[in-house]
């Protein structure tokens, strides 16, 4: 069954035809009781032998089927049908005696291996166990029927061939659950991190936006000529935001330490925030430059929506990049926000920490990404 719609999964033609095949392989061995009626000397006994054991077999082969079908798409077999199915099917078997004489035990073979497969394993054994011993009875209570050990031997090798095939059947269907839950997990996990990426992405482009937005507002009526280029700017960002969106939709957008950097000089100097960046970063592996670019963009976000700071340092080393400001501290609505959710997020996949406090000196903000020596 399909988890996400609760719908039976497909089955193609090759399998609905192995199905059949499978169940109805086995009704070769009502060859017996057939040949047996279709030697009756009388016409009426000949009809009702063959009738009854095509209907028998017709029968057997639906019940199987319908039973295939519940435990295909997970669902309980109900135990009040199975039952039903099962008597019905005794007496299908039984009704064609005045054809077949004591080759109708043949049937009980098939009876069998149904209950093996439709009823909880203590009436299954049950059904099989009375099976088993009805050849020996009645070759006791019936003048003429003589002992069929061979029924016997049948009922308990059809009987545990069932059983292997409804195991068989059982965790094939846990099987084809588990990888449909594994599927639906992928699909979740892959919107969480669009989301992820869209929220990272666009956070930060608009708040440059609105910083410069706001910039060009005081400006128009002072310098012109510094508002217009400030409204320019404007328009890149929103263009460049929206070129980052199609991307992120397309393929997860590539982010580089070099690029995040040279993000972080505008959008610090839009706010009026004096910038301390390094003027070259060392050479890293594509996963540590990429969450390092992450980093430098959440903290530089940050710093320009909430921390008042008058100046904003990036350190970057091999094995961490450090953002910090002499703001207000850590106390800012994003100090848990979804962007450091989404970053200790990236950063568990290299098995990098994530601290965010004070500085050392007990003042602003510091976000730190830090490899461990034996993560790299």
């Amino acid at each position: 069954m399909d988890l996400s719609t609760g719908q039976p999964w497909p089955v193609n033609r090759h399998w609905r035809f192995t199905g059949w095949l499978l169940a109805a392989v086995w009704l070769f061995f009502l060859n017996v009781p057939l040949a047996t009626a279709l030697h009756q000397p009388e016409l009426w006994r000949r009809v009702v032998g063959v009738v009854a054991l095509v209907a028998f077999g017709i029968g057997y082969v639906l019940l199987f089927q319908w039973a295939r079908k519940q435990r295909q798409t997970l669902r309980p077999i109900p135990a009040g049908r199975a039952r039903a199915g099962l008597v019905l099917l005794l007496a299908v078997g039984l009704a064609s005696m005045p054809g077949t004489g004591g080759d109708w035990l043949a049937t009980l073979v098939y009876v069998a291996a149904a209950s093996v497969f439709l009823l909880p394993p203590r009436e299954a054994l049950a059904v099989v166990l009375l099976c088993a011993v009805t050849p020996v009875l009645t070759s006791w209570l019936v003048p003429g029927w003589q002992a069929e050990s061979g029924i016997v031997f049948a009922v308990l090798l059809a009987s545990f061939a069932m059983f292997g095939v409804s195991q068989l059947a059982q965790r094939n269907s846990e099987l084809r659950a588990a990888q449909q839950e594994i599927g639906r997990l992928a699909v979740a996990e892959e919107r969480a991190r669009a989301a992820r990426d869209l929220h990272d992405i666009l956070g930060h482009s608009l708040t440059v936006v609105a910083i410069k937005a706001e910039l060009a507002g005081r400006l128009i009526q002072v310098d012109r000529d510094r508002a217009a280029t400030e409204i320019a700017e404007v328009e890149a960002l929103a263009r460049a935001a929206l070129s980052d969106v199609r991307q992120t939709v397309g393929a997860y957008r590539e982010v580089t330490l070099a690029a995040e950097l040279a993000g972080a000089r505008s959008a610090l100097a839009a706010a009026g925030i004096a910038a301390d960046l390094p003027a070259e970063v060392p050479v890293l592996p594509d996963g540590w430059d990429r969450l390092f670019g992450w980093a430098v963009r959440e903290g530089v976000t940050n710093v320009v929506r909430h921390s008042g700071a008058r100046c904003c340092t990036v350190r970057v080393h091999p094995d961490g990049v450090e953002v910090s400001d002499d703001g207000r501290g850590p106390s800012t609505p994003d100090a848990n926000g979804h962007g450091l959710v989404g970053l200790r997020e990236r950063a568990r996949e290299l098995d990098a920490v994530v601290s965010v406090g004070r500085r050392p000196d007990g003042s602003g903000f510091l976000l730190r990404v830090h490899a461990p020596a034996e993560a790299r």
